[in-house]
């Protein structure tokens, strides 16, 4: 009886795939041509006796089988990677797999990867985001960058930034803003996914809520480009989001009121002494530079 057991090229192409959603980014990760990506993931899903990509015009997006699928690939490429290179010597190339909350990626991470990439050239750095805690279930990774409670997502955890919110608008609509009740004059732009949000801020400002008018937003990063187009008056989530409210040109409402939040950031794996010689070196480069980083932000906290 045949093996069911696929080619391990063609699980090398699904992943690449996979992880990039086109077959065009995956060929020219692997020196293929688009075409041959293509026949392969074909030959991968005939053999497999089921589809793993809905095919678009100019990406793919995985099916459910293939969601299924791609932890337990990823998973199996990277033992065979690790046994090999400790057995037959260290590969030119070390696979690192991390999962991070987009706004900590993007406001946090990004300015800094560089300068983890110039230090550790040989590690091929898979860098995945989501927005919520569900965007990383079932799903494989050496680190995890989560915000809330690690315990949902790991055994172990390392405690990497807490944050400060505070209202933002556009220079014109912050300049109406003197005092917490003049926010009730507009729509008040909050995240769904935070604990920490405007009813929070209302309560430590012991300011009523009544009559205010709420838009809601999955991401912060959506809330701040509602902010930017005159929708109304958002949250700044510092250090985490400093980069991003310049980006769109938003300014503090009230520069001399900032709440604590009610959540941080966390770095999460499973056991320390387990991880890998990459993940051990992206753990100690991120915990050394945030300090240097100059994350944490320099607004006044509100007295409760």
């Amino acid at each position: 009886m045949a093996s069911r057991v696929p080619s391990l090229n063609w699980l090398r192409v699904f992943e690449a795939a996979a992880r990039t959603e086109s077959f065009a980014r995956a060929a020219a990760q692997l020196n293929m041509s688009a075409a041959a990506v293509s026949q392969q993931v074909k030959a991968l899903e005939t053999r497999l006796g089921t589809p793993l990509f809905h095919r678009h015009a100019h990406s793919v997006t995985l099916t459910e089988a293939g969601r299924a699928y791609l932890p337990s690939v990823q998973q199996s490429l990277l033992m065979l990677e690790t046994a090999t290179s400790g057995l037959f010597g260290e590969s030119r190339e070390q696979r690192l797999y991390v999962q991070s909350i987009l706004l900590f990626a993007q406001g946090v991470l990004a300015p800094g990867l560089g300068g983890f990439r110039r230090d550790h050239p040989d590690v091929n750095l898979v860098l995945s985001t989501g927005s919520d805690a569900v965007d990383f279930a079932n799903r494989f990774a050496d680190l995890q960058i989560v915000f809330g409670n690690p315990a949902q997502f790991g055994v172990e955890s390392d405690l990497l930034l807490s944050e400060v919110i505070y209202p933002v608008a556009l220079p014109e609509l912050a300049d109406q803003i003197h005092r917490p009740e003049d926010l009730l004059r507009f729509a008040l732009i909050d995240v769904a996914a935070h604990r920490a949000g405007w009813p929070h801020m209302f309560e430590v400002l012991r300011l009523s809520p009544g009559g205010a008018r709420f838009m809601v937003s999955d991401n912060t990063i959506m809330a701040a480009s509602l902010a930017a187009e005159e929708q109304g008056v958002a949250l700044a989530r510092a250090p985490a989001s400093d980069s991003l409210m310049a980006r769109f040109g938003l300014v503090p409402c009230l520069p001399d009121i900032a709440v604590p939040g009610r959540e941080s950031y966390h770095l999460v794996y499973d056991d320390r002494d387990l991880l890998r010689p990459p993940a051990r070196m992206f753990r100690d480069w991120l915990l050394d530079y945030l300090p240097r980083s100059g994350a944490p932000s320099g607004h006044r906290v509100a007295a409760g």
